[in-house]
């Protein structure tokens, strides 16, 4: 059976403490079935390690980045990807990816990244939110985005997505992308 990421280059940025186990897992095996290549990017070298305790090498920091390597740059989630609400290299990386068409993915928390970017200004996307915490839809709306109280949406080339529980559907709605 045909692989359908054969040739595909995939970097998924995580933060180096907390990110959400499933929301890298899930998908990477996602990814690595249908044959892509996939690079995991973090703040600093070494092993970053999820708030459940998943530990993954990390194979690029964020600032050897070269967008035009990959076909996607996902953005994982987990109270730690918080740390990148204001960082300027993730806001480059994304600015890069869209101008460039490049499939981009967030999930969890990290929709928060892509609207502090700029990237999904007047574009549909989803987030993490509860019933007690609706900080993240307000970062989105401060942003202009439209926000959807959706598990996952597509927006063009964008995929975002609320939470670990989506991690399967957030994944295979990447591939859709890039077959």
């Amino acid at each position: 059976m045909a692989r359908l990421l054969e040739n595909k280059k995939i970097a998924m940025i995580v933060a180096f403490r907390d990110f959400r186990d499933e929301e890298l897992f899930i998908p990477r095996s996602i990814f690595f079935s249908q044959g892509a290549e996939v690079k995991i990017a973090s703040s600093q070298k070494g092993q970053a390690v999820g708030a459940y305790g998943g530990v993954v090498e990390i194979d690029l920091e964020l600032a050897k980045i070269r967008v035009s390597d990959f076909d996607a740059i996902i953005f994982v989630g987990g109270t730690g990807a918080a740390e990148y609400f204001e960082d300027k290299r993730c806001h480059t990386i994304a600015r890069e990816a869209f101008s460039a068409g490049k499939v981009l993915g967030a999930i969890c928390i990290a929709p928060a990244i892509l609207a502090r970017s700029g990237v999904l200004k007047g574009r549909k996307a989803t987030v993490w939110t509860s019933p007690l915490d609706k900080s993240m839809v307000k970062i989105l709306k401060e942003e202009g985005v439209l926000y959807e109280e959706k598990a996952v949406v597509v927006d063009g080339k964008i995929v975002t997505a609320n939470g670990p529980l989506v991690s399967r559907k957030f994944g295979e709605e990447i591939v859709k992308l890039l077959v």
